[in-house]
């Protein structure tokens, strides 16, 4: 591999991190607490509210249902008024993070779905509030399935991250279909396919190892 190419490898890799580690941060920041919404306000839950419910739900599954090259092709007005262009790894992050959010929503609604209801059930007898059932009982006895769920989301941004270089929006993908598929140059994206590879395995990697420690079931 040439110095050059070396280069932009190394910057594309640092682009395609950029993306992932700031677009799954917004997605645990804003999904979480939708996933939180989504199982207090259902039938049963400590703030039942069905039309919340069902309104966020379908909110959720609306964007949930959009194949993400759809949406970054209709996101792009959005992200040049947010961003002030289309183009880029900053542009990109913005249908990362609107793809990834309602994705991890779903996730860590299932987690915390899993929670044992009679356990919820002894705190509220206890006269406990729902601020202090959410902090003390949903979230710490979910973390595990939750994080699990984060490491699903990231991944999932990585091979997102991948396809939005279709359209200059930088990183891996970007290298691959200009240098490996515009330039016939195979190398380039045998090179880029295993450093995704690599990336993917890693990421999972330690995110089992960090699930394994805060999982007291084990």
């Amino acid at each position: 591999m040439s110095p050059v190419m070396l280069d932009l490898l190394i910057n594309a890799i640092e682009d395609t991190l950029l993306m992932t580690a700031i677009s799954g941060l917004i997605s645990l920041v804003a999904g979480l607490p939708l996933g939180l919404i989504l199982v207090m306000t259902s039938p049963g839950g400590i703030a039942e509210n069905r039309w919340v419910n069902r309104s966020l739900g379908l909110v959720i599954n609306g964007f949930r249902s959009l194949p993400f090259i759809i949406l970054l092709v209709a996101l792009i007005p959005v992200t040049r008024f947010l961003i002030g262009t289309s183009l880029g790894v900053w542009a990109a992050m913005v249908p990362l993070s609107v793809t990834a959010t309602p994705y991890f929503a779903r996730v860590a609604e299932v987690s915390l779905r899993d929670v044992d209801r009679g356990l919820i059930d002894a705190v509220r007898a206890m006269g406990a509030s729902k601020l202090r059932i959410v902090w003390d009982v949903l979230i710490p006895e979910a973390l595990p399935g939750i994080l699990s769920g984060f490491v699903v989301t990231l991944v999932a941004l990585i091979g997102a991250s991948a396809m939005a270089g279709a359209i200059g929006a930088g990183g891996l993908g970007d290298l691959a279909i200009r240098y490996g598929y515009q330039r016939f140059e195979t190398t380039v994206m045998v090179e880029v396919i295993v450093v995704l590879i690599v990336m993917v395995c890693g990421i999972q990697w330690l995110g089992d190892r960090i699930v394994a420690k805060v999982d007291k079931r084990h």
